[in-house]
């Protein structure tokens, strides 16, 4: 199914025939925030969370169908741990540089949470880098707000 996402742009449903072009978007993701690591690993976790239950959207120029997709979107499930009520939660949120601050990115969260709602999940989630701060006010700009903070410490 195809529809139009802003001006300009359409959403495409894409499949599991996708795997390819989502490790791709992944890895273009991770590599703008941490241009210097090698994100081999992340393909492994596409081969381990991709399914129907979590689809993917792809943005595509309109009426340029040949060309390759200039953003993504994929979404799963999650568990609220404190309430124990299933939650959506974006695993990725990718639009090209060249293609940023045009709505792209409000829509597809605005998308995700219609299919969120369609589920019956009352809250939706996701995981943004403290570095990433255009992300960041985004997400705060569309009512998104800190919950908990993910906490790292190395072992090296």
């Amino acid at each position: 199914m195809v529809r139009e996402l802003v001006a300009g742009y359409q959403l495409r449903q894409g499949s599991g025939l996708d795997r390819a072009m989502l490790v791709k978007f992944i890895n273009l993701t991770y590599g703008e925030l941490f241009p210097e690591q090698d994100f081999g690993h992340l393909a492994r976790t596409v081969d381990r969370y991709l399914s129907t239950q979590t689809p993917i959207w792809w943005v595509e120029v309109m009426g340029k169908s040949a060309t390759s997709p200039v953003g993504c979107l994929w979404v799963g499930n999650a568990i609220n741990q404190v309430e124990g009520d299933r939650v959506t939660h974006i695993f990725l949120l990718y639009v090209s540089p060249q293609h940023r601050r045009l709505g792209i990115g409000s829509a597809l969260v605005t998308h995700a949470e219609n299919w969120a709602k369609a589920w019956g999940d009352r809250q939706i989630g996701l995981q943004v880098f403290l570095s990433n701060q255009p992300a960041l006010k985004l997400y705060q700009k569309l009512g998104f707000q800190s919950e908990s903070v993910l906490m790292v410490k190395s072992l090296k």
